[in-house]
């Protein structure tokens, strides 16, 4: 099977998650900058949360660059990575809304934990379906980042119920770990091995 079906789904759903974030952002009914002051850790949630959705969003995008085709199993995890993407706003919302505290901020860390999963599943899966030699399998390699992203995100559950605003910075830095979209794909792509 061809792979744009895929692409545009994937696109299309994650355009819908973040709309879904965005509509719960509530307009608040004063004309006051103080108005806001109540809004900062729903904007703060609200802002890590997009950040993340434009990381898988990327990625996803550099992944499928390299790859020809897809089959019924690939379908299938990308499947799971959505909906595992498609919690985001909720955790999201139950985090801001609670100001950070210990089951809204664990909770959140087990949707991304399981998104990374996902994505970890979804590039296996790809990278069986292409082989060893593809350059999807080059560019992956050992995956360091991700299997450090999984250790952290696991760190930042259980810090949760120590110190939430710990977990909080660990989700912050796995943001950071992975801001600038995954160059592994774009050498392979750059030495020619297309």
């Amino acid at each position: 099977m061809k792979k744009g079906r895929l692409e545009a789904f994937s696109d299309g759903v994650i355009a819908i998650i973040i709309t879904i974030m965005v509509l719960e952002l509530k307009i608040p009914h004063d004309d006051t900058v103080t108005a806001l002051v109540p809004l900062f850790p729903i904007f703060i949630s609200y802002l890590l949360s997009f950040i993340y959705l434009a990381i898988y969003w990327n990625n996803h995008h550099h992944m499928l660059q390299v790859v020809e085709s897809v089959n019924g199993t690939i379908l299938w995890a990308n499947i799971n990575l959505l909906f595992w993407l498609s919690l985001i706003p909720f955790v999201t919302g139950w985090m801001g809304e609670n100001h950070f505290t210990t089951w809204p901020v664990a909770f959140y860390g087990f949707v991304l934990f399981m998104n990374a999963v996902s994505y970890t599943i979804l590039v296996r899966t790809l990278v069986k379906h292409h082989g060893n030699n593809s350059i999807l399998s080059k560019a992956i390699g050992k995956d360091s980042k991700g299997k450090v992203s999984l250790v952290l995100y696991f760190t930042a559950i259980i810090m949760a119920f120590i110190n939430a605003w710990v977990s909080f910075g660990i989700y912050i830095l796995v943001a950071i770990i992975w801001i600038v979209p995954d160059k592994r794909i774009e050498k392979r792509i750059g030495q020619g091995d297309m």
